[in-house]
């Protein structure tokens, strides 16, 4: 079997290049051997992603190949766009990583696609040669296809965060206002001081004034009673806060507290599934060759499954659904990535009669959510 380390040579074909291709761009590649609808087949196609930084005609990134536990590849990539014809070429300079099967041997891709826009949707999608990294010998050719995507399937490269701060300074900058200007009053004259008489008056004051301090203790020493029942508990006077009226301290409930591991990774819905039937049973399996991937499951942000690893066994949970707890959110982490990232597995849901299989892959930078949500039965 011949397994494939990416080497891109883009070309876009577009009357005028205007697009930006800095971000993610994820899908899949098939052997020309195989049909152009093999795409959408998990059996016969590589998983395939591209992540870009592009600066006016030139650019940097990564790319990602890899298909199950059989194959992983990473590596560094640079290249140019040519903005007259919306040509694009990106090559692989570095190997970063890379994991395979003894017998098998890695090769450069080049690829020739198409940029196509529909609505808020953003494709590449065309064909790829590649040749054998140790010999340069041919390695085959198919077809190729991609979209623009939000998230990565392993986690976004420091040049992409980087970027994403540079446009969210930049939007903030552009719509926080500065504070109107404020115009500045003439401070109100202080008034005039007192005839020379007066201030005389005033300060002939101070002297009956000093004379009165040991009165003054007294009074301080010897308030006035505030009940005449001996009996009565008088609470000290608080001279800051007596006069006003206490306000009573209501305890709020404690909010549940969120893991860090779903704090701190991004949280993905991988799936949504609507149920009617009030007990549903969840199995989860290695989904392909068992390479010690172990996964932890937190059902509505309680640890429900803590570092179990993944086999042809299958690990189990049991959801009660009614009208009263009609949703439930099962997050699944990764505890580490296996021999071959990422970890993948598979879910088997069965609710009633009806039977879903849903296919998950989580990442130490990504969890996989999986919602159930209750509808009674008509």
């Amino acid at each position: 079997m011949r397994l494939f380390f990416t080497l891109v040579v883009c070309l876009l074909s577009i009357p005028l290049f205007s697009q930006d291709l800095t971000g993610i761009w994820r899908g899949s590649f098939v052997s020309a051997d195989n049909k152009m609808s093999d795409l959408l087949s998990l059996e016969d196609r590589y998983k395939y992603e591209v992540q870009i930084d592009q600066h006016g005609h030139a650019f940097d990134g990564v790319t990602y190949s890899y298909k199950r536990t059989e194959f992983y590849g990473k590596a560094s990539s640079n290249g140019t766009i040519n903005p007259k014809t919306g040509k694009v070429m990106l090559q692989e300079l570095k190997l970063l990583e890379l994991k395979m099967a003894s017998s098998s041997y890695a090769c450069w891709m080049i690829c020739f696609m198409q940029y196509t826009k529909n609505g808020d949707e953003e494709f590449l999608e065309g064909k790829y040669s590649s040749y054998r990294e140790t010999d340069s010998a041919d390695c085959g050719r198919g077809h190729v296809f991609l979209r623009k995507v939000v998230t990565s399937d392993f986690y976004k490269e420091p040049f992409l965060v980087k970027r994403d701060k540079e446009k969210h300074d930049a939007l903030t900058k552009t719509t926080t206002k500065p504070p109107p200007a404020t115009v500045s009053k003439p401070l109100a004259k202080a008034a005039t001081p007192p005839a020379t008489g007066s201030a005389k008056k005033t300060t002939a004051n101070k002297k009956p004034l000093a004379k009165n301090k040991i009165a003054a203790k007294e009074t301080k020493i010897n308030p006035a009673p505030v009940a005449k029942n001996k009996d009565a508990k008088v609470a000290p006077l608080d001279p800051d806060n007596d006069a006003v009226p206490k306000t009573p301290v209501i305890k709020m409930k404690e909010p549940a507290i969120v893991p860090p591991v779903l704090k701190n990774r991004e949280n993905e819905v991988v799936q949504s599934l609507l149920v009617n039937t009030n007990e549903i049973s969840i199995s989860i399996y290695d989904n392909g060759t068992i390479d010690h991937d172990t996964i932890s499951v937190y059902l509505d942000k309680k640890l429900v499954i803590n570092h179990q690893m993944l086999t042809t066994n299958a690990i189990t949970l049991k959801l009660k659904m009614d009208e009263t707890t009609d949703y439930h959110e099962l997050v699944m982490v990764a505890d580490n990535l296996g021999d071959i990232p990422p970890n993948t597995s598979l879910m088997v849901v069965k609710a009633g009669e009806k039977r879903y299989e849903v296919r998950i892959a989580s990442t130490e930078q990504k969890n996989a959510v999986v919602i159930f949500k209750y509808e009674k039965p008509k």
